[in-house]
């Protein structure tokens, strides 16, 4: 990795939020250090309720008012974001520098204004430029997001596009503000197959012409195999392993990393169910004794169920958060399901390339 792969534009120390709800207080994020580095993606996975969303939205200031960061700090690019204290501060921030695509485009799309009206708004008031050369800027984005005769629908409404459509007007909004860092929350779980492989193409190849950091959350750890550098896993609001790609998805050391896995939608076939995690997370209510994921793991150990484990070392780039790694712990294999990953990955990435070339070569006869 290149020095300039390696320098760190975000670090996230200790951090921990929690909100007030109904009177009770809910810890949503638990000591939680990650670093970004400059032009790398990190991916963070984990199932619904884990923390993921939250973690970032405290990178944009955009935590619910009930919500507030309780420890810890966040820099970025030598900023302490963890001292502002209102949107006015916020502002030179969030979009400029770090922003924001969500799961849902109808959500970040305002749909009585039109699509290009939106994206030029976005120009004007971040780069300063004037209307005209907005609108021609803004062309220019909708062209290399993907939209076709980008500047005969400069004037359509959200209506008008479909969903995969409206996904990459938001991410051309986003790129308007030339942001250093891109959170992609969710971005391609409501599209289909084929539109969630271009979306995520579209994304790679947007990273390397513009050369921005990506923070890409999802629950689906298949999703991010061919587009991340690094993943961060995570459990009832902890970070339970990071590692690069290949360190995660075929030297995983976590059980829940291994449950996780062992439920991709690719190790499905015909003969057997696909698997899925027993039991459900822990109430983030509660203060969780031990290991968050003990009562749901079948290899915990006693003193899972009485003390937290630390975060031990595995390789420089490799931390998991689990007694399996003590050395006084007993040797515990990965389950057999997962111990030919990567065979089994390549098999079904080529199955799909060749069936996207069957349906596209379909569309394109007729």
């Amino acid at each position: 990795m290149s020095e300039e792969e390696q320098k760190t534009i975000l670090k996230v120390r200790d951090l921990s939020v929690e909100f007030q709800v109904r009177g009770k207080t809910l810890k949503a994020i638990h000591h939680v250090s990650l670093d970004l580095h400059d032009g790398e993606t990190l991916a963070i996975v984990g199932e619904s309720g884990s923390g993921k969303s939250v973690l970032t939205k405290t990178f944009t200031g955009m935590l619910e008012q009930n919500g507030h960061v309780s420890g810890g700090t966040i820099e970025y690019n030598g900023q302490m974001l963890t001292d502002l204290k209102n949107d006015k501060q916020w502002v030179k921030i969030r979009g400029k520098e770090i922003a924001t695509v969500f799961q849902d485009p109808m959500t970040s799309l305002d749909p009585i204004h039109t699509i290009g009206s939106q994206i030029s708004e976005v120009i004007v008031k971040h780069q300063g430029k004037s209307k005209s050369e907005a609108k021609k800027m803004a062309i220019e984005l909708m062209g290399r997001t993907g939209i076709p005769d980008a500047a005969e629908r400069y004037g359509d409404y959200p209506f008008e596009y479909s969903g995969g459509m409206r996904q990459r007007i938001v991410i051309a909004i986003a790129l308007a503000c030339h942001p250093k860092i891109l959170i992609c929350d969710e971005p391609t779980t409501a599209l289909d197959v084929t539109t969630q492989a271009q979306i995520l193409d579209l994304i790679r190849d947007l990273k390397e012409e513009y050369h921005f950091s990506i923070i890409f959350i999802t629950h689906d750890l298949g999703v991010v195999a061919s587009i991340a550098d690094r993943i961060a896993v995570m459990y009832s609001g902890r970070l339970i392993e990071v590692g690069t790609v290949d360190e995660i998805f075929y030297d995983p050391r976590h059980p829940y990393t291994w449950s996780l896995l062992s439920s991709l939608p690719q190790l499905a076939t015909k003969d057997t169910n696909l698997y899925s995690i027993p039991g459900t997370p822990p109430s983030l209510y509660s203060e969780i004794k031990g290991d968050a994921f003990a009562p749901r793991d079948p290899y915990a150990l006693k003193v899972d169920f009485e003390r937290e484990p630390p975060l031990f070392k595995i390789t420089d780039t490799h931390y998991a958060r689990t007694w399996l790694l003590d050395p006084r712990a007993p040797k515990i294999e990965k389950p057999e399901i997962i111990q030919n990953l990567h065979e089994r990955i390549e098999k079904q990435m080529e199955s799909d390339f060749m069936k996207r070339a069957e349906t596209e070569g379909e569309v394109n006869a007729s």
